[in-house]
């Protein structure tokens, strides 16, 4: 047992994961929100090193923000849920509807905000540098499924 907690934490995995416990209790997950900067992130998994999912919810505001681009190592991935997303990347601005995603280098300067002062909920995929996301969508027509 006292070798169990070491390698649980060295392979980042649950105690219960490492041995095969089976499930029981309380099937919920509890998400716990992370504020930062006026946004919430919600943490959907938890692999350091590895692609990193998390839902994002940028608040409404009543007057438009003055964009403050960003930058850091890594790949960003987004999908908007509900919402229109501003993405200011680079010198490039774009609006993005919900049903809409965005890929980019996150050493690019970037910055995410309210594109009409609502709510916009996305979820966002963030990768170390070489780490990308790819959405496949077959060829129409295709009978995949």
């Amino acid at each position: 047992m006292e070798l169990l907690l070491p390698l649980a934490r060295t392979y980042d995995v649950q105690l219960d994961d490492l041995v095969g416990a089976p499930r029981a209790g309380d099937p919920r997950i509890h998400l716990k929100p992370i504020r930062r900067s006026g946004l919430i992130f919600v943490p959907l998994s938890r692999r350091p090193g590895r692609v990193q999912a998390f839902k994002m919810i940028i608040p409404a505001v009543p007057e438009p923000l003055e964009p403050t681009p960003q930058t850091r190592d890594g790949v960003e991935w987004l999908y908007v849920l509900n919402g229109r997303l501003r993405l200011v990347l680079g010198e490039r601005e774009l609006t993005l509807a919900p049903g809409e995603a965005a890929e980019f280098d996150t050493s690019l300067p970037h910055w995410l905000g309210s594109a009409d002062g609502g709510a916009v909920e996305l979820l966002i995929l963030f990768g170390v540098q070489g780490m990308r996301a790819h959405v496949r969508a077959d060829a129409p027509g295709s009978s995949h499924g």
